[in-house]
C-alpha cells in the first residue's frame, strides 16, 4: 500500500517550564494576558507533523513518501529522514524562505504553549500529486495532514478529482478555520484523525454532530491522551484502545503523529482498526519517553514484549510477521 504524508515539515524549538502555566494566569485578567516564562532548558529537533508521521512510518519498515515545502537549509535533515526510510524525492525546496519552526514551551503539568512560523510552507499550495503518483505507479492513500491551508484544500480536491482516498488531518489548523473550510477538508475522507479537543472544534464551527460527522468520513480516529484512542464508524460498535504503560515521561511533543504513524502502519499492513490503533499508541509511548518528536528507537523484541504487555499474545502474533526492526 502506497501512502503519501502531506503536511508539515519544521524544526522544532521545545523549552520546559518548571512550574504550572495556569499559576501566573489571573482570571478576570486573560483579556490582556502578557506573559513570559523562563524556561530550564531549550532542545532545538528535527519536527513537522508530516516528517514525524513518516519517520514513524519509516521506522516501523514501510517506505512512505513525504509531501511538503522546505527551505534550502533542509539537506541534513533530509539525510536523517532518507536513512530511516522516508521518500523525500517530492519535497519542494524554496528558494527565498527557511524551513518552518515550531516554538513549544511545556509545563510541569504536560500543558503546552506553543507557536508555527510556516516559512517554506507557504510554498506547499504549488505541489502537484499526480505527478509524484507517476513517480511512484500509484498513490492508495495521502494523509493531509496541517500545513498551508491553500495546500491542504487543494491536495484535497485533488485527491477528490483523481479519486485518491484520503485522511483529513486538520489538527493545528483548526483554530484558523472556520466551519466553511473545515467541511471542505473532510467530506468524503477515508480516514479522519483528531484529538478529543480538536473533535469537539469541528462540531461547534461546523454544527455538525458526532453523527453528522460520521456520514462524512469512513472512520473517525480520535486520540484521548492518556485514556488511549477511540474508533467510530457508522453503523458499527465503538472501538476503544488503551495506552501501554509509560517506561518514563520526558516530553508529550508528537504523540499524535506517532500515533498516526502507527495507524497507518497497521493499515498499510492489512491489520484491522482496533490493532493498528494499538500500533499507534505504542508507538506514541515511546516517543512521550524521550525529548523530541524523532529521538526514539525502537527494537523488535522490546517492542513486541510492550505490545504483549498491554494488549495479548494475539496482537503480537499479528504484527510480527510486517515489522522490520533491529533484533535487539
Amino acid at each position: 500500500m502506497q501512502i503519501a504524508v502531506t503536511g508539515s515539515i519544521a524544526t522544532d524549538h521545545l523549552m520546559r517550564f518548571p512550574g504550572k502555566f495556569v499559576d501566573s494566569m489571573v482570571a478576570d485578567k486573560l483579556d490582556k494576558l502578557s506573559l513570559s516564562f523562563l524556561v530550564d532548558d531549550l532542545e532545538i529537533r528535527r519536527g513537522g507533523v508530516a516528517a514525524n508521521i513518516s519517520f514513524g512510518m519509516g521506522c516501523l519498515g514501510l517506505r512512505p513518501l513525504l509531501i511538503g515545502a522546505v527551505g534550502p537549509d533542509f539537506t541534513d535533515y533530509r539525510s536523517w529522514l532518507e536513512r530511516h526510510g522516508v521518500d523525500t524525492d517530492s519535497v519542494h525546496v524554496s528558494d527565498v524562505r527557511h524551513t518552518a519552526r515550531f516554538i513549544c514551551t511545556t509545563d510541569a503539568e504536560q500543558n503546552q504553549i506553543a507557536s508555527f512560523y510556516p516559512g517554506a510552507m507557504s510554498e506547499a499550495r504549488d505541489i502537484e500529486l499526480a505527478p509524484i503518483s507517476d513517480r511512484v505507479g500509484r498513490l492508495d492513500l495521502v494523509l493531509v495532514g496541517p500545513n498551508d491551508p491553500e495546500a491542504m484544500a487543494r491536495h484535497t480536491d485533488e485527491c477528490r478529482f483523481r479519486n485518491i482516498a484520503f485522511a483529513a488531518d486538520p489538527s493545528q489548523q483548526l483554530a484558523r478555520m472556520e466551519g466553511p473550510e473545515i467541511k471542505h477538508l473532510i467530506e468524503g475522507a477515508a480516514y479522519l484523525f483528531t484529538n478529543e479537543y480538536e473533535s469537539a472544534l469541528i462540531e461547534q464551527k461546523t454544527g455538525w454532530t458526532h453523527d453528522d460527522v460520521l456520514d462524512q468520513v469512513g472512520v473517525r480516529v480520535t486520540t484521548l491522551g492518556a485514556e488511549g484512542a477511540r474508533i467510530d464508524v457508522k453503523g458499527a460498535d465503538t472501538v476503544f484502545v488503551s495506552c501501554p504503560e509509560e517506561e518514563r515521561r520526558a516530553d508529550p511533543t508528537g504523540v499524535g503523529d506517532a500515533f498516526r504513524a502507527g495507524f497507518l502502519s497497521g493499515i498499510s499492513w492489512g491489520l484491522s482498526h482496533e490493532r493498528s490503533a494499538q500500533i499507534g499508541s505504542l508507538l506514541a509511548t515511546y516517543v512521550i519517553e524521550t525529548i523530541g518528536t524523532q529521538e526514539y528507537q525502537l527494537a523488535q523484541r522490546h517492542f513486541l514484549e510492550r505490545l504483549t504487555a498491554t494488549y495479548g499474545a494475539d496482537a503480537a502474533t499479528d504484527v510480527a510477521p510486517h515489522l522490520s526492526l533491529p533484533r535487539a
